[in-house]
């Protein structure tokens, strides 16, 4: 029984083996292209294990902040889907007195295939059916830790809809919780 392999001019009788050097470099290539499909594969599967996300390559302060707008997007009632920090567009931080620093991260969130509440641990597929989430958060931290007075402020929306009135709201709001050099500080104030 003869049968045709994937080049047409060249045939080998199965079972007999093959005799021609034509042949038995069809089936060396063959054996190759599987060795290499499956190195291909390994390293599909190895990559996501040792690879580091965007996440982690985040400077230690800014982790915060994005785990607090992770948090309260997932709190929300109509957003059914797991979101991941795909990338910064801007970070700003100015440094105060004692230990205080204001920070301000201006960055992207991309929606995944994984249900709401999955860890981050878990690979979940981006979605690129849907669009990206435009997200600014604004806080003040102490010796590194969040700091709750003033309250973080937190923007997100889809980025198709965000506005030049929002942009100025976000603008503004941050403001309020940013370093005033020229604000009163509690060495200043008399007691009376």
């Amino acid at each position: 029984m003869r049968k045709q392999l994937s080049a047409p001019f060249l045939t080998c009788s199965w079972g007999q083996g093959c005799s021609s050097s034509a042949c038995s470099s069809v089936f060396s290539l063959r054996k190759m292209s599987a060795g290499l499909l499956l190195l291909l594969c390994a390293a599909a599967v190895l990559r996501p294990a040792g690879a580091r996300s965007p996440y982690d390559e985040l400077p230690d302060a800014y982790r915060p902040g994005v785990d607090l707008v992770l948090e309260q997007l997932s709190s929300h009632a109509s957003v059914q889907h797991h979101f991941v920090f795909l990338r910064s567009l801007e970070k700003m931080e100015i440094e105060g007195s004692f230990g205080v620093k204001y920070l301000n991260h201006h960055f992207y969130l991309k929606p995944t295939k994984c249900a709401k509440g999955a860890s981050k641990e878990q690979h979940c597929p981006y979605r690129n059916d849907r669009p990206l989430m435009d997200c600014l958060i604004c806080y003040k931290t102490i010796s590194g830790r969040m700091d709750s007075n003033p309250r973080p402020y937190v923007h997100c929306m889809q980025k198709p809809r965000i506005t030049q009135e929002m942009k100025a709201t976000r603008l503004a709001e941050c403001k309020k919780i940013s370093y005033n050099p020229g604000a009163p500080t509690i060495l200043a104030l008399s007691t009376g």
